[in-house]
């Protein structure tokens, strides 16, 4: 194996983040390989959704390095455009244009940033709106679906432009509980597939299914990383053990 391949395909060195005098994010260190699937968890507040936003500078971190892809972030722009094309991100509200059309949704950016010609951008999306079971809503408008159908969508519309990294920002939290099992199943196949991902959320079955690694953070600190079998059977740390006697009843 060649040192290139051994390299993380995301890398935070002793990373911090301040809003104003509050220290959201504290001295983090993480290595993600390609193709690993990472669930981070921990109570609201503890950082995790701003770490992710991190990872591809919808915040900007203050101290320490971020390395995506080899790529470090910083005010750069080509840097933070080059890490954009490979990092699709997924937000707990799916963002999707009301005035466009489900297949105008997906086809906007790959014909903007890529350059696509309409007729390639348009044929690559109908083949992920049926990838995500929802080909037949393709010239519907998103207020005319279910939550759980958008955020399908939004889903694919990260897919078109095939990242190499996928993150997902709590995306069945603002879901009601019959359509949470429609977005993790498709995120389970991506995982099946080999997609790198990172994923915040509280469904620790999806966590248990998936997960190469579980991280639990906590004031804006990784106090627990480990192998899901490990961490849900036998957490060390007295605040991931206090966190899961909540969550697991």
């Amino acid at each position: 194996m060649s040192d290139q391949q051994n390299q993380p395909i995301i890398e935070c060195v002793d990373m911090n983040k301040w809003f104003d005098e509050f220290h959201v994010l504290k001295d983090i260190n993480l290595k993600i390989k390609e193709g690993e699937k990472i669930v981070i968890c921990g109570p609201s507040g503890s950082g995790k959704s701003t770490l992710i936003r991190c990872l591809n500078r919808l915040e900007s971190h203050q101290n320490g390095t971020i390395k995506v892809d080899g790529i470090t972030l910083n005010d750069n722009l080509k840097n933070l455009q080059n890490v954009r094309k490979e990092v699709g991100m997924v937000f707990q509200h799916f963002n999707l244009f009301p005035h466009l059309s489900i297949l105008e949704n997906l086809t906007l950016a790959p014909q903007w940033v890529k350059k696509q010609p309409k007729e390639e951008a348009e044929a690559f999306a109908m083949k992920l709106l049926e990838r995500v079971a929802i080909a037949d809503q393709a010239h519907k408008y998103p207020g005319q679906l279910s939550g759980g159908q958008q955020q399908r969508v939004a889903i694919a519309r990260s897919l078109c432009m095939q990242p190499k990294i996928m993150l997902f920002d709590e995306p069945t939290s603002a879901l009601d509980p019959e359509m949470v099992k429609e977005v993790l199943d498709v995120m389970v196949d991506l995982a099946k597939e080999g997609m790198t991902m990172l994923c915040v959320t509280h469904e620790m079955g999806f966590a248990k299914q998936v997960a190469d690694r579980v991280i639990f953070m906590d004031d804006g600190q990784i106090v627990e990383e480990a192998e899901p079998e490990t961490f849900f059977s036998n957490p060390r740390h007295p605040r991931s053990q206090e966190f899961l006697a909540q969550i697991l009843h």
